[in-house]
């Protein structure tokens, strides 16, 4: 299906689009970034009418009242603001109708939208999902990805419906993921192929261009919010997956184990899947020159752990400072 803007002439150039922006972490942050630098380069195209982003929150040591990394953003750019803490209301709605909207465009807000908000803009809403839909429809795409063990993800532009990411798809991009791409660094490289994505999707539906492809619903995988219970490592499971846990949850929740009763947190890892060994599993079969950790399957080396409230620190070191012998367990 072809979509189109609203045309003021048969005969005139395509209208700018009114664009309201709804997101709220760093991967959005970015996203809408882009999107002002280039709606002032060319106002022809489209305008932010304004930008919704949920509530400030307590942050950092003193738990001081902050912004989303969003409303920063729209903050520098002198974007109307709706900072709304139920969405569900006539007010809200009220004050998005207010912002005349032609499209939304939606990238990590964090909440379900109603009918009533996806109807506010009469073009279509559209979201900015990180990664292949529908592969990884859900929360955590992202993490969903690396613990997966996929080659690779991307982005998808897509029209919101009232099922969760299962709309119509707009265009996808795709880049691999490599073998030391963390949750971290992941996010900021679709965060950049995200704009990208969504400035070319914009330009194809004001010029009438774009054409929606229903998703193939037997191929939906689905991610489900990370928790920090997640992150808890399970020795029993294979090295490799182990291994992803470390990437998946970089920076946040952290994998961690229990190890002489209390935390550690692996940042860095390797597996080796084909390693066999009698002991159990969670049992520490090295210390030097390096850390191994037997697994359900293979073993896992690790390279880079803390302890809560110490510096990150090579594995092999923290071990020899603590005076770990092997025959040690974690977990």
């Amino acid at each position: 299906m072809a979509t189109g803007p609203p045309q003021s002439k048969s005969d005139s150039p395509p209208t700018p689009l009114r664009i309201v922006f709804m997101g709220t972490p760093a991967l959005a942050a970015h996203i809408l970034t882009r999107l002002a630098d280039s709606s002032r380069a060319h106002p022809e195209a489209f305008q932010i009418a304004g930008v919704v982003t949920r509530p400030d929150r307590p942050r950092g040591r003193g738990l001081a009242m902050a912004p989303s990394e969003v409303a920063a953003v729209a903050e520098r750019n002198s974007l109307p603001i709706l900072k709304p803490a139920k969405i569900r209301t006539p007010e809200f709605l009220a004050d998005l109708r207010a912002l005349a909207p032609d499209l939304l465009l939606i990238a990590a807000y964090g909440r379900i939208l109603p009918d009533a908000v996806l109807e506010a803009a009469p073009l279509m809403p559209l979201n900015v999902h990180a990664s292949l839909l529908p592969r990884h429809r859900g929360a955590a795409p992202i993490e969903g990805a690396i613990l997966a063990g996929d080659a690779e993800t991307g982005v998808t532009i897509m029209r919101v419906t009232s099922r969760m990411d299962s709309g119509p798809i707009l265009l996808r991009r795709a880049i691999p993921i490599l073998p030391d791409d963390t949750q971290g660094t992941l996010k900021e490289k679709l965060a950049e192929l995200g704009a990208s994505a969504a400035l070319d999707a914009l330009e194809m539906i004001r010029r009438g261009t774009v054409v929606e492809t229903p998703q193939d619903e037997s191929l939906a995988t689905y991610s489900a919010p990370v928790t920090r219970e997640d992150s808890i490592i399970n020795w029993d499971a294979d090295a490799a997956w182990i291994e992803r846990m470390t990437r998946a949850y970089d920076p946040w929740p952290i994998a961690r184990t229990k190890l002489a009763g209390g935390e550690l947190l692996i940042w860095r890892a390797e597996a080796d899947s084909s390693h066999t060994s009698a002991e159990a599993s969670g049992t520490i079969l090295t210390v030097a020159p390096e850390v191994a950790i037997r697994c359900g399957r293979g073993r896992l080396t690790l390279l880079e752990v803390q302890a809560p409230g110490r510096r990150r620190m090579r594995a092999a070191d923290f071990v020899r400072g603590r005076r770990i012998a092997p025959g040690a367990r974690l977990g």
